[in-house]
Formats: structure tokens, C-alpha cells, sequence
């Protein structure tokens, strides 16, 4: 996922709850797959956040050295500016880009 370039509003928006539980039969089922989404890729920024990082990472640096560094204030700004995770699998989940299912529900079905 290219969390990047995504589409999603950088402050948050009213939606219809009725709209987005459609997909679903159930408004808590979808905020379920959009909560477990967020979760993912609130990881998955940590973990490319971390990485630029730790480029920078040094462990005799002074108290001045952190200071000065401006490409990891800009990283650090950048990371900053992108929408919230749970703005971009809201996003997601409107533009139909998460898979999910519900296996008690496809049990329901086959009996």
C-alpha cells in the first residue's frame, strides 16, 4: 500500500454511517474492518518512519548534532503532514479497497 499517495482528507470528515454499512449489514462490523485496518497501516508508517530514522541514528552523537540535523526534522514534518491511518482505511474502505470477510457469517450461510 502507497499510503503516499493516497486520496484521503487530511482532517476528518462527516460520512453516512448508513452508506458505508451497507457493504456490511452492520455499522460496528465496519468500523471492526476499518479499526483492524487503521491498526495495519499505522504499522506499517511506524515501521518506514523507523527506517528513515534510523539512517540518522548515531550512538556518540552530542546534544548539538540532534539539534542541527534538519533532514530528520523535514523526515520527521513529513510524517507529520500525512493523513491519520484511520482517515486512510476510512478512505479505503469507501473507495472499496479492503478486502475483508466474515467467516460466522459465511458459516451461517452454508447451514
Amino acid at each position: 500500500m502507497d499510503y503516499k499517495k493516497t486520496n484521503a482528507p487530511g482532517n476528518t470528515v462527516t460520512r453516512d454511517l448508513m452508506a458505508m454499512a451497507k457493504e456490511t449489514g452492520n455499522i460496528y462490523e465496519t468500523v471492526r474492518v476499518i479499526g483492524k485496518r487503521a491498526n495495519e497501516v499505522s504499522v506499517e508508517i511506524k515501521h518506514d518512519l523507523e527506517q528513515k530514522l534510523q539512517e540518522f541514528s548515531s550512538y556518540t552523537d552530542s546534544l548539538d548534532e540532534i539539534f542541527e540535523n534538519r533532514e530528520q526534522i523535514e523526515i520527521s514534518r513529513y510524517f507529520e503532514r500525512l493523513p491519520k491511518a484511520t482517515l486512510i482505511a476510512a478512505q479505503e474502505f469507501v473507495d472499496g479497497e479492503i478486502y475483508f470477510r466474515n467467516p460466522a457469517k459465511e458459516d451461517m450461510e452454508d447451514l
